[in-house]
């Protein structure tokens, strides 16, 4: 097979896994916007004796919270391995050893697959891999970081054109370093993609009336640094995705569950040494710190609304991650790229059925520049199926109106091709395994019956 047809099938397993991703992604996104906005007191009382009211807006507090909650993924890895439970990205070779020392049986020919061959063991996981996983964790938190400080001379719909930009990045790395070669109607899926994150960022622009996050007095040179610090965070977000998808897939591979679970449990270790005292030591907005730990810790516990929202965001953030790792490891990174690009849709959607359905004092309401963020989510979805091709329900570019004259025919056909030589190549494989199955299930075989009654059943034949 060649590099030519580099393309997942994306089968209704695949979909419903991305619809989840997309249900909880929104979710998180959704909580962390409403902890943001919270109010809480931090045990302490004004002179009149009522509690002290202050903001809940702790950015790093979520980034610890999304590390703290992606270590369930441990727990479930370790739930997985004791029981053997099925799960993908994870084989088990305990049932296939034991029939190797019975000898071959009709069962086992059945069961083993030549692709079968390459798989690792999931138990088998070596020690290196624990600590190997600390670099997903480490660009995590400097691509959180990088953003995080180029948002603060931004507004935010600049903000989240500039990340949602990182599919570039994600689709070049793919190409260049996992060598896997992107077709032409996979740039122009990217392209789409990327068209769709700026109409979006304008849409919030124009909604905004110019200003999204207080950027207005920023000078032109500390624009300019914010443009640069999040372009660098998009790239080393995008450095993740790829690590993730290249992990999952070596010759001793990392499972998806121990990959979420590693790299929950190395962001939380960083998150405690490095993030949290440098964000104690700078000086900041929050009680002259950037982010004070031991205030947020302290309106942790003592405002009941704040904890609530945490552990809804707890769970939410782990199983998006779960799911998003899945999409990666099902998939290929560049869809993990595309299911964060659907996330400021999906979120803007559900912020406008709030505002209406259940609080106006949350959710968002529609303007006249709603109706360009719904251009945006056409061309979102227009850009994700021409990248999904030659898959059911994607759209292909044939030269048709919609295809704007781009020509992609030749393309599909000679993926189509090496499609039906790997589905001739399985099936050929399959016929060997029958007909070793056949030769191995023989009377010949069958240790119930003497050699010397096997011998007299041959001469028997060959008189008929």
């Amino acid at each position: 097979m060649s590099s030519l047809a580099n393309v997942h099938t994306c089968g209704l397993l695949e979909i419903i896994l991305f619809i989840l991703a997309i249900l909880f992604g929104t979710g998180c996104s959704i909580c962390s916007k409403t902890m943001m906005s919270l109010t809480g007191t931090n045990g302490t009382f004004e002179k009149d004796g009522s509690p002290h009211m202050e903001s809940f807006q702790k950015p790093l507090f979520q980034t610890f919270g999304m590390f703290v909650g992606m270590l369930l993924g441990l727990v479930m890895h370790w739930i997985v391995l004791a029981f053997k439970l099925p799960f993908p990205g994870y084989e088990f070779g305990d049932a296939e050893a034991e029939d190797a020392e019975k000898g071959p049986t009709e069962r086992t020919a059945l069961k083993s697959k030549p692709s079968d061959v390459s798989k690792v063991d999931s138990t088998q996981i070596p020690t290196w891999m624990y600590f190997f996983l600390a670099i997903p964790a480490i660009f995590d938190l400097v691509a959180t970081a990088l953003c995080m400080m180029g948002l603060q001379y931004l507004d935010v719909s600049i903000y989240q054109m500039l990340r949602g930009s990182g599919i570039i990045f994600v689709a070049l790395m793919k190409q260049h370093v996992l060598k896997e070669h992107l077709q032409t109607f996979h740039w122009v899926g990217v392209f789409w993609n990327v068209v769709s994150v700026v109409i979006v960022g304008a849409t919030a622009l124009l909604g905004a009336g110019g200003v999204d996050g207080g950027s207005t007095n920023v000078s032109a040179s500390e624009t300019f640094l914010g443009v640069c610090l999040m372009m660098a965070g998009a790239f080393v977000q995008a450095l993740q995705f790829v690590f993730e998808e290249h992990v999952m897939k070596m010759d001793v591979p990392a499972p998806p569950l121990l990959l979420i679970g590693m790299e929950g449990f190395w962001g939380t270790v960083l998150s405690l040494v490095v993030m949290y005292p440098l964000a104690f030591f700078l000086p900041g907005t929050d009680h002259g710190s950037y982010e004070d730990p031991f205030n947020t810790w302290n309106m942790f516990l003592n405002s009941t609304n704040i904890q609530v929202a945490f552990v809804i965001y707890f769970f939410t953030i782990f199983f998006y991650n779960l799911l998003a790792v899945l999409v990666t490891f099902m998939l290929s990174s560049v869809w993990h790229a595309i299911l964060d690009n659907f996330r400021p849709i999906t979120v803007w959607v559900t912020d406008l059925f709030i505002f209406y359905h259940i609080s106006p004092a949350f959710g968002e309401m529609w303007t006249q520049a709603s109706y360009l963020q719904i251009v945006g989510m056409g061309v979102l979805i227009y850009g994700t199926a021409i990248y999904n091709a030659p898959n059911a329900g994607s759209v292909l570019l044939e030269g048709e109106w919609y295809s704007f004259g781009i020509d992609c025919s030749k393309e599909y056909e000679a993926i189509k091709r090496e499609q039906e030589e790997a589905e001739a190549d399985a099936a050929w494989e399959q016929k060997q395994q029958e007909f070793k199955v056949r030769k191995l299930s023989s009377f010949l075989e069958s240790p119930r019956i003497s050699v010397h009654t096997q011998a007299l059943r041959g001469l028997g034949a060959q008189h008929h």
